[in-house]
């Protein structure tokens, strides 16, 4: 015990939980590589707190030093008011298992470690504080925290870690406009979004430290609140008095924490070097390691090795399927579970009846440890055709552990924070157990892995992974189910042929995961993986089972209108041919259109047939023939309605009675989510008929559909990449950004303007995100070529900017063979150095890739972060349609839940990144998708 402290002592508070997510935020994701548990903040973490100890030197160190951590989320403070911290997110996935190892780093850097039940950090350095300073010591709080600016003045400082700068109540009254005694008092007033402190409404920091300057304090304020002039500010100040007077409860920090210690208690000392070296080697911080060692004079531990091949260039063996196992008791289950819990990893692959998640039954799960080591745990395989019972159902086969129980046993592994789950496309996998009653966390997914290495490429499938970057082919799935007539389910397939090919996916996921683990950070994507990629599994899979209601009737009277309108259109068509033919065959159509008719523009595959395209009927009909116009019309009433109303219904789950559809992460390049089965991000938006199929999609009872919607996403991040001085000032004044194009290209007013002007500068608004040539331009507008062009050549004229942009980055594609998002995404460009029309396509798509795929990782940030912000609302994200959230409701939690997803959304992009532009988003609410769209 040390002695007592006192006059001539200085105790350091460290904000713990402020290092961690400076930590987090700041580094690129790692992870270890024995058992790949994520160890970033972590590292981040050590080396904060090494060079704290090796800078705390000198006639000014700390006699006394603790860092100081939140316990938990919930504290006194819910309990004065139940919305505190309710927009808070919930910690990104992959720092939540290495809270509890920061914990144990302060402790083998030999510093206390304090963390009280019930109460935030803020307010253990609060109490500490005052006591130190009461005891007639110096305090020094080492973070940058504004909460708790409060506490500076009398002997107790602030010190940024990052920016090496003391604060004290010069900075503080620079920051609040009021001395340390009063900041409570204008945070009271201010409120705090962040931390969901309601405050005085409309009034913020300088109003409302000009206020508290004027009347002395926050009570002396509300009592003469009367006598304020402003009307408005007078009335907010009246009518919300109680609100502020609770405001100021939740910042105000609690000196009179209880603590359970003495300030003696934390006595600085120096680490011991055996014990910290130990915890160092373990977490596998060599670098870091080293150091300690050197200052220490000690030899450092001998280092983990793990046998990786990209890392460590240890050949793996061979697969061997001879040595995988059938888990077929509890017995064996428990030595497995008891391995991968010792391991920390584990690959794990399902095998189900059909590749519907929401309707397939689980028929096994496979697990793989490391090369040679995998297993298969059949649930529900049961006898093949005739080996049935008397009456001729399946019987289940023996040697199978009973699935509740089996599922039972997994569950406590598959949750556990501390043991990472690796799947191939394991959104699949996470949606099965999950009806299953099982939430696996954290994971990881060698498809997203490859994606983010490798999007646009090639395809990301395993069989075709395992052939690029292992040199092995797959067991195929028709070797076991056959095919055709003669397909049998998986649950037939003998245990012991199903457990090879079963165990061979789980294995060749593992293998893959140590091929592109180690890849990550070496082409600088591990960041855009961690961040945009990893996060969304949970988050699409939550939206897919929920799920959304339609109206089956109306989509059947929808069904039958087209049947009548395209009948009408076929009759129209039949007569501007001359005579009857089958207006869904193109060959017929083209025979009509190029021989009978002999239009111009016939063009000629290999089969001698007449292209029917759509490219080529639009440029017809633009030319005024009316066939080839009635044609499109047909065609997009008949794809509406096999597509939609047709359909649409054939996908109704019979257990939940609503729509299920399935998010691709992989399936664009670009990042924008790809929908099937079905297919809900193409239906048209702007027809008559489009809007009429939205209306379909409908709200349960007493429930809201809402939409959320980005405005001009994508040419507000053209304005923000291309520097474009005219198109970002248009965006921040809030101007009609097509008005204002024309304005600039043609010379004439923005009042007044003519609606076809402001229709042209729209056109080329957008197409010159998609690299639009004067040919395209030509035929979206039906003008002449020419003219088209001279409005492309006008645009860059006014814009130059833009060619800039364009110029610059295809340059980069060409010379490192991919663009890349502002937030880091890698998009490759294949055949961008090529020559011919496919070079055109590969200039347009380099152009286009950083534009659309950062307006993605936007969006997907958003809806990452979504959850935690709505958690406590009765809402769920239903869907997600490249620039727009669908959401369902209770009518009276509209308005929050507008407020806060429109919150979320508008600032996604922070804090990566800080756009020249404003996001904006546009909501609205209904009894279906169409009335809130």
């Amino acid at each position: 015990m040390g002695e007592t402290f006192g006059k001539g002592h200085h105790l350091h508070l460290i904000d713990g939980s402020a290092f961690i997510f400076r930590a987090y935020h700041a580094l690129p994701p790692l992870t270890r590589r024995s058992d790949g548990i994520p160890i970033g903040a972590v590292a981040g973490f050590c080396n904060m707190l090494w060079k704290y100890i090796q800078d705390g030197k000198g006639s000014d160190a700390p006699t006394h030093a603790a860092v100081i951590f939140d316990h938990s989320s919930k504290t006194f403070r819910n309990d004065i008011y139940a919305l505190y911290k309710a927009n808070r997110p919930e910690p990104p996935e992959d720092l939540r298992p290495q809270f509890p190892l920061t914990r144990e780093a302060t402790r083998a850097f030999n510093i206390a470690c304090i963390e009280t039940e019930g109460y935030e950090a803020d307010d253990i350095i609060a109490a500490l504080s005052c006591q130190a300073r009461d005891a007639g010591g110096r305090v020094t709080i080492i973070s940058s925290d504004k909460d708790l600016m409060q506490l500076v003045g009398n002997g107790v400082e602030m010190m940024d870690p990052i920016k090496g700068k003391a604060i004290g109540p010069d900075e503080v009254r620079e920051k609040f406009g009021v001395g340390p005694e009063r900041v409570v008092d204008v945070q009271a007033l201010a409120g705090d979004s962040v931390d969901n402190v309601p405050g005085a409404p409309g009034i913020g920091i300088k109003t409302a430290a000009q206020l508290i300057e004027e009347y002395g304090d926050l009570e002396t304020l509300l009592a003469r609140a009367a006598e304020i002039k402003q009307p408005k500010r007078r009335q907010t100040l009246i009518d919300n008095a109680e609100l502020i007077r609770i405001s100021k409860r939740l910042v105000e920090l609690d000196c009179n924490t209880p603590l359970d210690f003495g300030l003696e208690t934390l006595e600085v000392r120096e680490p011991d070097p055996e014990g910290l070296l130990e915890f160092l080697t373990r977490m596998e911080f060599r670098t870091l390691t080293t150091r300690v060692a050197e200052r220490f004079g000690a030899e450092a531990p001998p280092a983990v090795e793990v046998a990786v091949a990209a890392e460590s260039k240890v050949e793996l063996p061979g697969i061997d399927r001879s040595r995988y196992e059938i888990i077929r008791d509890e017995t064996a289950l428990t030595a497995w579970l008891v391995e991968i819990a010792e391991k920390g990893l584990v690959a794990i692959d399902t095998e189900t009846s059909g590749l519907d998640e929401m309707r397939a039954d689980l028929i096994g799960i496979s697990l793989c440890t490391g090369p040679g080591r995998a297993a298969y745990l059949p649930l529900a395989h049961v006898s093949e055709g005739a080996a049935g019972d008397l009456f001729g159902a399946p019987v289940r086969l023996e040697g199978q552990i009973d699935p509740a129980r089996a599922l039972e046993m997994l569950k406590p592994l598959l949750e556990d924070a501390g043991t990472l789950k690796i799947g191939q496309n394991i959104k699949y996998d996470w949606k099965i157990l999950a009806r299953n009653g099982i939430r696996m966390a954290p994971i990881e997914d060698t498809m997203l892995m490859s994606y983010a290495l490798n999007a646009g490429d090639h395809n990301h499938g395993m069989d075709e992974l395992a052939d690029r970057y292992l040199g092995h082919k797959c067991i195929p799935i028709k070797e076991l189910i056959g095919s055709g007539k003669s397909q049998i389910g998986f649950a037939e397939v003998p245990i012991e042929k199903a457990g090879e090919y079963a165990a061979e996916d789980a294995e060749i996921t593992w293998r893959l995961w140590h091929h592109f683990r180690p890849l990550l950070p070496k082409n600088r994507v591990a960041t855009a993986y961690q961040l945009l990629e990893r996060p969304m599994v949970g988050v699409l899979a939550d939206m897919e089972m929920t799920g959304i209601r339609i109206d089956a009737d109306h989509l059947k009277r929808m069904s039958s209108a087209f049947a009548q309108k395209m009948a009408a259109l076929e009759a129209e068509i039949h007569e501007l041919a001359g005579g009857p033919f089958n207006v869904g065959s193109p060959k017929q159509l083209g025979e009509i259109l190029f021989d009978r008719m002999g239009l111009a523009g016939g063009k000629q595959g290999k089969t001698g047939a007449f292209s029917t395209s759509a490219d080529v009927l639009e440029d017809l009909a633009a030319e005024g023939h009316d066939l080839p116009a009635r044609v499109l019309d047909w065609r997009g009433i008949s794809k509406l309605k096999s597509t939609y109303t047709d359909a649409l219904p054939l996908h109704v789950n019979p257990e939940t009675g609503r729509v299920h559809t399935s998010y691709s992460i992989t399936g664009a390049q670009t990042g924008r989510l790809a929908s099937t089965d079905p297919n809900l991000q193409n239906i048209p938006v702007r027809t008559e008929e489009g809007r009429r199929i939205r209306q379909a999609f409908v709200a349960g009872p007493g429930m809201r559909i809402v939409s959320l919607d980005y405005s001009q996403i994508e040419l507000r991040i053209l304005a923000h990449v291309a520097q474009i001085p005219a198109l970002k000032q248009a965006f921040r004044d809030g101007i009609d950004i097509h008005a204002m194009t024309a304005s600039q290209m043609f010379g004439v007013p923005i009042e007044g303007m003519d609606p076809m002007i402001r229709r042209r500068a729209k056109a080329i608004n957008f197409g010159v995100i998609y690299g639009i040539s004067g040919f395209g331009l030509a035929r979206n507008l039906r003008i002449p070529r020419a003219e088209a062009q001279a409005f492309i050549d006008t645009y860059f004229e006014r814009f130059p900017e833009i060619r800039a942009y364009m110029d610059r980055t295809v340059a980069e594609a060409k010379q490192d063979g991919y663009v890349r998002t502002l937030f880091g995404r890698r998009i490759m460009t294949p055949g961008i150095n090529q020559s011919g029309p496919a070079a055109g396509g590969a200039r347009r798509a380099a152009i286009n890739a950083p534009i659309q795929g950062a307006a993605a990782d936007i969006i997907r940030r958003a809806m990452i972060r979504m959850p935690a912000a709505i958690a406590d609302l009765p809402a769920k994200m239903l869907l997600q349609v490249h620039d727009e959230l669908v959401f369902e409701a209770q009518e009276d939690a509209l308005d929050e839940l507008i407020a806060r997803a429109r919150d979320v959304m508008e600032n996604a992009a922070t804090p990566a990144i800080q756009l020249d532009v404003p996001l904006v988003v546009d909501a609205g609410s209904g009894a279906s998708w169409a009335e809130a769209h």
